[in-house]
């Protein structure tokens, strides 16, 4: 896996380039500009959301084909769709296969942090299972500062 925390954006378009290729895929003009739309967005963003904002700069990609590379990325586990209280699918960065939240149970706000703890417990569910754990979501649920006071 990549590490690629705190990267700057070409850092991680040469990732999304990397794994593409890797994997026999192109990285098309329409990719291309699904991939940086999703990477300037840091994530976080529908797949209709993502679609309006790559009309808005390359009008000629169609909705199919982000939906399309929407799930080519996932299929590679650059990215992952999370469901956090709506109907549709935020995509979020998969950065070194992992990503994390701490999610205020009553005004919902999502705070991302970077620290991951779960090395231990994934190598040790891994070798009890036997089973290659290739990444993780982690949602922790609390209050946050301003719901807490």
């Amino acid at each position: 896996m990549v590490e690629w925390f705190g990267t700057a954006m070409t850092d991680r378009l040469t990732v999304f380039t990397t794994v593409l290729q890797e994997h026999g895929f192109r990285l098309t003009a329409s990719r291309r500009a699904i991939v940086a739309t999703l990477v300037a967005s840091n994530g976080h963003v529908s797949a209709d959301e993502l679609a309006d904002l790559v009309h808005q700069s390359t009008p000629g990609v169609g909705r199919m084909t982000v939906y399309r590379t929407l799930e080519l990325l996932t299929d590679l586990g650059l990215i992952r769709p999370v469901y956090q209280g709506s109907a549709a699918a935020h995509y979020i960065l998969m950065d070194d296969g992992h990503h994390h939240h701490l999610v205020c149970s009553r005004c919902h706000k999502i705070i991302e942090f970077k620290q991951c703890v779960l090395r231990e417990i994934e190598q040790a569910v891994s070798k009890h299972y036997e089973f290659e754990i290739q990444g993780h979501l982690l949602e922790l649920f609390g209050l946050c500062p301003d719901c807490r006071g």
